[in-house]
């Protein structure tokens, strides 16, 4: 009996996904539940598992794009019948981002070469990506079935050593997709959408230095090494609590004041950024807090994470003194449908005036971006006012809440 591999629904979202890599090789025998593709939606990565044991057949290859549900390879019970299956998925199955809106696409497109009208078959993904790189088709070689244009031809030929714009010489070319390409359409599409403005400043964090490390002296009673983003979590929960207006989102012509508070950590990778989120924050002690952002972040980098982990958010921070990005400001994209979001910069030593004397203090800056719209800046003062006080007299804090 065969088997189909289907692309999962992660999460309430119905997204395509694009397979990133396959674990195993065409005919590969594999077992029940053994990995055997990767594949990205625009939030994150996913191994999909094998749901029987067999013989494998795979319909599509690394690089194509398929909706929830669609069938990107299958699993024959036995070597004679996997000479029975069809050799690529079916033409009426698309395998672009039209097929989630119903619009049906072959699994290839034919242009015309020459004046003879040969035609070249081309995969709509790989059609696509000549087209934003103004690649001819006619002079790459397809490496398909049939001899059909796949992605990686276009990628070829678009890296190939003679490639130059404007005379500069191409050292690589990265395609903007998956991950890289739904942050980049996220973050441009956030400015378009809303009234974004950025407030700026320092806070003296004397005491919170001496506190955190009071607090990794206490690392073996307590169970977890406790950071300044696990504090930055912990006072941004107590802070939101007291001023619901930032804790919200603008839905269609509605301001919805969320009762929960779940805060988004930005996770740095190298393939960009990811928001794991910290779900009911205002109601985990320091501990809980510690222990939940190393284990969502370390998830973030082996790409483990599950939809539920990176949905829900209400807040965000982005704690860039956490990669050591030292002394800096700038203007953070808040993280739609999200009303506001933090940036926290390195603690630095800095020259400061206390009492009409020059000192040395710790200082730490942010920067706090806003949906104007929403948060008017009165509102947003008196959020940062209040974070201030906390940080900077963390004895407030409720610490084992």
């Amino acid at each position: 009996m065969t088997t189909e591999i289907k692309v999962p629904r992660l999460g309430m979202a119905v997204a395509d996904a694009t397979i990133i890599e396959w674990k195993v090789k065409e005919e590969e025998q594999v077992a029940e539940k053994q990995v055997v593709v990767v594949i990205e939606t625009e939030k994150l990565k996913y191994d999909v598992e094998s749901p029987a044991a067999g013989f494998i057949h795979i319909l599509l290859k690394e690089g194509d794009t398929a909706p929830v549900g669609k069938v990107i390879g299958l699993i024959a019970a036995s070597k004679e019948e996997l000479t029975t299956l069809p050799e690529t998925a079916p033409a009426q199955a698309a395998t672009t981002s039209e097929t989630s809106k119903g619009q049906a696409t072959p699994a290839a497109t034919l242009v015309t070469r020459g004046e003879g009208k040969e035609k070249i078959r081309i995969s709509p993904v790989a059609r696509k990506l000549a087209e934003e790189h103004a690649i001819d088709v006619i002079g790459v070689t397809g490496t398909g079935p049939g001899g059909r244009i796949t992605r990686e031809d276009v990628e070829k030929a678009i890296a190939g050593p003679a490639g130059a714009v404007e005379g500069k010489r191409i050292k690589q070319t990265i395609p903007l997709r998956g991950m890289r390409g739904s942050i980049a359409e996220h973050m441009h599409r956030s400015l378009s959408v809303s009234a974004q403005l950025t407030a700026m400043g320092e806070i003296d964090l004397t005491q919170m230095v001496k506190l955190r490390k009071d607090l990794v002296d206490q690392k073996s009673a307590l169970g977890t090494r406790v950071t300044y983003t696990d504090l930055l979590v912990l006072a941004l929960a107590q802070t939101l609590k007291e001023h619901p207006f930032v804790n919200s989102s603008l839905i269609d012509n509605e301001i919805k004041i969320w009762e929960d508070i779940n805060i988004g950590v930005a996770v740095a990778m190298e393939e960009g950024l990811i928001v794991p989120v910290v779900k009911a924050a205002d109601k985990k002690s320091l501990k809980e807090i510690s222990q939940t952002v190393k284990t969502l972040a370390e998830k973030a980098r082996e790409g483990k994470l599950v939809a539920e982990e990176i949905t829900g958010g209400t807040f965000t921070l982005s704690n860039l003194g956490a990669v050591g990005a030292g002394y800096r400001f700038e203007t953070v994209i808040i993280n739609q449908p999200e009303s506001a979001i933090l940036g926290t910069g390195a603690i630095t030593e800095r020259a400061v005036v206390r009492d009409g004397q020059i000192v040395i203090r710790p200082i730490m800056t942010y920067y706090l971006t806003y949906d104007h719209r929403v948060v008017n800046g009165a509102v947003a003062a008196n959020f940062m006012a209040s974070v201030i006080k906390l940080l900077e007299n963390p004895n407030l804090l409720s610490i084992n809440r």
